[in-house]
């Protein structure tokens, strides 16, 4: 019995490993998209950045247009200035002239906000081109040592099938069928040390006389409380 019980926990620990290892493949899809979404967001600011920067040079044009047509008009105004007879023509003109001035003195502070605007965008995006290239180069990194971690990993995880194979062969067909039952009852751990008259797994008491019967493992035992296989190990 005690050599059925240490191929029992032998196979726990194979299936703990692969288990392990499972999970741990179940997440790279997790961890691969998790490396595009911040690729994804990085790209997406920066293309927000340049429509930005798109918009204000866009803006940047329109004010230049407006003040060369507002020049264009001063400066016919102020040359009919010649031309008129009335005063009251006269200082009509002069108000005309000085409006437009106005007129363009606020499209030119709108002008010099938009240009700061401009060239504080363009600064972050000369930043980010070089930001771009370390964080491209991180994550093709990272991917390349998640595709060697899975390669590694389904490698391992084909031994450990393989080593399951060949321990469960060991194992009479009936404990066999005891064990999956157990372990598929038990959430996956079917088998618990117990140490010093204490189930390792569930934490409760062995009676005496079954921790008496179980260090001379003549027969399979299993825990009162939890209903897992039990066996003695001893700790000296």
């Amino acid at each position: 019995m005690k050599e059925h019980i240490n191929n029992l926990v032998k196979l726990q620990k194979i299936e703990t490993e692969s288990n392990g290892i499972k999970l741990v493949l179940s997440n790279v899809t997790q961890r691969l998209d998790s490396l595009s979404s911040r690729f994804g967001e990085f790209e997406q600011t920066t293309k927000d950045k340049e429509v930005k920067l798109d918009e204000l040079k866009k803006s940047y044009r329109l004010y230049k247009s407006d003040i060369e047509m507002n020049i264009s008009r001063l400066k016919k105004s102020q040359e009919r200035l010649g031309t008129i007879k009335t005063n009251k023509e006269y200082h009509s003109l002069l108000k005309e002239i000085e409006d437009i001035k106005a007129i363009n003195s606020q499209i030119e502070d709108k002008q010099f906000e938009c240009l700061e605007q401009m060239e504080d965008i363009e600064r972050v995006l000369s930043d980010r081109n070089n930001e771009y290239k370390e964080l491209s180069e991180q994550v093709n990194k990272e991917k390349q040592t998640i595709a060697h971690e899975t390669e590694k990993n389904d490698k391992r995880l084909a031994e450990l099938d393989t080593e399951w194979k060949r321990f469960s062969g060991k194992i009479e067909p009936e404990l066999l069928n005891i064990y999956l039952a157990v372990r598929d009852k038990a959430g996956g751990i079917a088998v618990a040390p117990v140490i010093n008259s204490v189930c390792y797994v569930c934490n409760m008491n062995i009676p005496p006389q079954m921790y008496n019967d179980l260090q001379r493992c003549k027969s399979l035992k299993f825990c009162p409380s939890c209903q897992r296989i039990i066996y003695w190990k001893n700790t000296n």
